[in-house]
């Protein structure tokens, strides 16, 4: 059992100093799980960390997911089986730059909940998740046997919020469903006032300045073992931003000064990952940002698994503070498949034929039609003539507006203006909205983040009322191609190439403008060519075939070519 006690930690009576790595399984194909879990260990680490999202665990109220990418099960086994310990963060919150901070989309749906609080409602719904998922968690737990040594409480609690009887409950549900290991929360420096409790170790979250970090821990809790659940050692990017890097040798200073006065550490991240298909959160501070498919992080190892320069950089620093293997990892396979032509296409509109159509006195968000992810299209006639003005701000995130089936503008709630005019050159009118969801806010005051159009739009002096709203979750099951008479993007584009083996490869979409893509069915995520900085996706071997594999892309607003292109070669920006 790992314990606290005179500021060190100590596991089974001997002092243990933890050394440990973020892989966040949900951004990983199981495939690479114990090559990624093995890179770790190489490097001397004893460890490894990974947050638990609800929204992946619980699409769907009452509807839970636990295989696949899902397998929190199968990722505790395959570390334990490499000898490693495991930290767990249900949270239930993550942030992670993951969508809404892995909390399911369906808590936005009705009553105005307080989430993280302990607004009766909210915890009606989170106690119902932790009854089916912590005592899946128990068997792994050390006093059972299990690698497991430490669970985490909330997540960056005092930077959000102040209810200490939430998460006084929170430590209640765990202890009542066997949670007995050490239990712990996570903050910076200054929020660790609010987001700590007295009995549970209070730990830190930075990226420099350790000694700061440190002392500030000492006056608020004395005697506390020092430990930095979050080393954050890179970061995240965002549509529009440029490609962040930190470099190695002002990282390892860091590192090492951590290291010589004996605290435990955690890389965040180890190796970041993907986020795979619409699972890319957001930030909003001045504008909302959304981060990009690729969860690099500029990490110890890349998205595609190969140790960066700061791996070794690491390991040498690591080398003068205990013994490390002599082994290094070696970059992984990958392969060019070549140019492949998209030579089949089909608009959206045609595509959507066959899906349920909602009749609604006004337009509602996303979420009161039960949909999490993907785009809504929003359709009614407007009966009157002229130059109207049209108040965007209620959409959300980027919609295309089309008046009696022609696309007449593009919006973003980013854009400065939001009064428009739209031109209704007919007496009676049909209005299209189609808005996309490109990802839910994942920290701070803006995290209820509803998407589509979240209220009544006023335009022309008046609010107009008679809508059909048809959700389409995109889900790839439910994407029919047909050959219709629309030429309205999106569009469909699909076709296919031939792997006689199977390799780590990189889509690369020049001459796209902006969309989604799918490999054997398997959503791989968004690209914005023209915002950047990511130019290509990521596609793990496993997930390409011997034989023929299909390529599915949604373009949304316009290409210049039918071809996509297969290479060895990642482009991050």
């Amino acid at each position: 059992m790992l314990t606290a006690k005179d500021g060190q930690f100590f596991l089974n009576e001997e002092p243990f100093q933890i050394l440990s790595g973020s892989i966040h399984y949900f951004r990983v194909v199981p495939e690479y799980w114990e090559d990624r879990l093995q890179k770790l260990k190489m490097l001397g680490l004893n460890t490894v960390e990974t947050y638990i999202p609800w929204n992946v665990h619980e699409p769907k109220k009452g509807e839970f997911q636990f295989e696949g990418m899902a397998d929190l099960e199968g990722f505790i086994q395959t570390a334990d089986k490499l000898g490693l310990h495991v930290i767990l963060r249900p949270a239930p919150y993550i942030c992670a730059e993951w969508e809404f901070g892995g909390l399911p989309a369906w808590l936005l749906k009705g009553q105005d909940m307080e989430l993280r609080s302990s607004d009766p409602v909210f915890l009606n719904h989170l106690t119902e998740y932790f009854h089916v998922l912590l005592p899946k968690l128990v068997p792994y737990l050390s006093g059972n046997g299990g690698p497991v040594i430490a669970v985490q409480i909330e997540n960056e609690y005092g930077a959000y919020g102040n209810d200490q009887q939430y998460l006084k409950y929170l430590r209640k549900l765990y202890q009542q469903e066997g949670i007995d290991v050490l239990l712990f929360t996570s903050d910076g420096p200054e929020f660790i006032q609010h987001g700590s409790l007295e009995d549970a170790v209070t730990t830190l979250n930075f990226g420099s300045r350790p000694e700061e970090a440190f002392s500030e821990l000492e006056r608020f809790k004395p005697g506390s073992p020092l430990m930095c659940a979050e080393f954050w050692i890179g970061w995240f990017d965002h549509w529009g931003g440029e490609h962040h890097r930190r470099d190695a040798a002002e990282m390892t200073a860091v590192y090492e000064t951590m290291l010589s006065k004996g605290a435990s550490v955690n890389f965040y991240m180890f190796h970041g990952g993907t986020n795979f298909g619409f699972m890319n959160g957001a930030n909003h501070y001045e504008t909302y940002t959304p981060t990009i498919t690729s969860y690099d992080y500029d990490a110890l190892l890349t998205e595609w698994g190969d140790p960066s320069d700061k791996y070794f950089a690491v390991k040498e620093i690591l080398a003068r503070y205990k013994e490390v293997p002599e082994e290094d990892p070696e970059p992984g396979e990958k392969k060019t498949y070549g140019k492949v032509a998209l030579s089949k296409s089909s608009s959206l509109f045609d595509a959507i034929q066959d899906l349920s159509s909602i009749k609604a006195i006004a337009p509602r968000s996303m979420e009161e039609f039960d949909q999490s992810y993907g785009m809504i299209l929003y359709r009614t006639k407007v009966e009157k003539q002229g130059e109207l003005e049209m108040d965007i701000s209620p959409i959300r995130d980027r919609a295309f507006i089309y008046i009696n089936g022609t696309h007449v503008k593009t919006i973003y709630r980013n854009d400065a203006e939001k009064t428009i005019t739209l031109s209704f050159d007919q007496a009676i009118n049909v209005l299209e909205i189609l808005v996309e969801n490109m990802g839910r806010v994942n920290y701070g005051k803006h995290l209820k983040d509803r998407k589509g159009i979240i209220q009544n739009l006023w335009i022309g002096q008046q609010y107009w009322f008679d809508w059909e709203v048809i959700p389409i979750e995109l889900n790839h099951e439910e994407i029919t191609l047909i050959q219709g008479k629309d030429t309205r993007f999106p569009i469909f584009y699909n076709g296919s190439f031939s792997a006689e083996t199977c390799a780590d490869t990189f889509i690369d979409l020049t001459g796209w403008t902006k969309g989604y893509v799918w490999v054997n069915g398997f959503n791989l995520g968004r690209y914005w060519q023209s915002e950047g900085p990511q130019l290509s996706l990521y596609i793990p071997g496993p997930l390409v075939k011997e034989g023929e594999n299909e390529i599915l892309v949604l373009e949304l607003e316009g290409t210049s070519s039918n071809t996509v292109e297969l290479s060895d070669q990642p482009d991050l920006g």
